[in-house]
């Protein structure tokens, strides 16, 4: 984790030119993900982050502009791991679609299971309720992305003469409600298994069901 930490990229702050500002920088950010995720976004301050990190609240304020800017930094880097495998670009010419709807599932199902990353995800709920505007920049970010790219696979099948699918970001929400439950379970921490045939079963069952919907008539 310290050196995919090390290796982002904060574009609205300075970036530290030198190695001890680097590690500076990398230093909060680990010890503010660590507290995060101990206590909760609200109940962590930057007088803690800095007493556990070492330094000061000037690096925070140079490399992040506040506590805001240093949570959205960390989930600007967890989100970019969360995703970078679940919905990769489908590839007409070598991808069968029943296989890849079925593989983006588990994938996301595996990653939203993860002890670290539910706990993350249920933070980010409850840090949601009081910040609109973190919440839509996280949903634009994540679940639209993944939305945006399913329906994509979706038109270009529909275009295709494969399914039949008019309004593809339509029906990409209904995709995406295959796993809701899942997800609801997370957010209540209900424990739920990492490898499971059951939930195997259920996914190849959904999709043939959905596929079945976009049958051409």
């Amino acid at each position: 984790m310290n050196k995919h930490f090390a290796q982002m990229e904060i574009t609205s702050c300075d970036y530290p030119p030198t190695r001890r500002g680097h590690q500076r920088r990398l230093a909060l950010l680990l010890s503010a993900n660590e507290l995060f995720l101990e206590r909760g976004y609200d109940a962590v301050s930057l007088d803690d982050i800095v007493h556990h990190a070492g330094g000061s609240k000037t690096s925070i304020y140079k490399y992040f502009g506040n506590k805001e800017g240093l949570f959205r930094a960390i989930c600007d880097y967890r989100r970019a791991v969360f995703f970078k495998d679940i919905c990769p670009a489908f590839e007409q010419s070598k991808d069968d679609l029943r296989a890849y709807l079925i593989r983006n599932l588990n994938n996301f199902y595996r990653n939203l299971v993860a002890n670290e990353n539910a706990a993350f995800f249920r933070m980010i709920v409850e840090h949601t309720k009081t910040a609109p505007e973190f919440a839509l920049y996280i949903h634009e970010q994540g679940p639209k992305v993944i939305q945006t790219v399913i329906a994509k696979a979706l038109e270009n099948a529909h275009n295709q003469n494969v399914l039949y699918c008019p309004k593809p970001m339509f029906s990409a929400q209904l995709y995406l409600g295959i796993i809701r439950h899942l997800e609801w379970k997370t957010l209540m921490g209900i424990n739920i298994e990492i490898e499971s045939s059951e939930v195997e079963a259920y996914f190849e069952y959904s999709i043939d069901r959905f596929l079945d919907g976009h049958q051409i008539a």
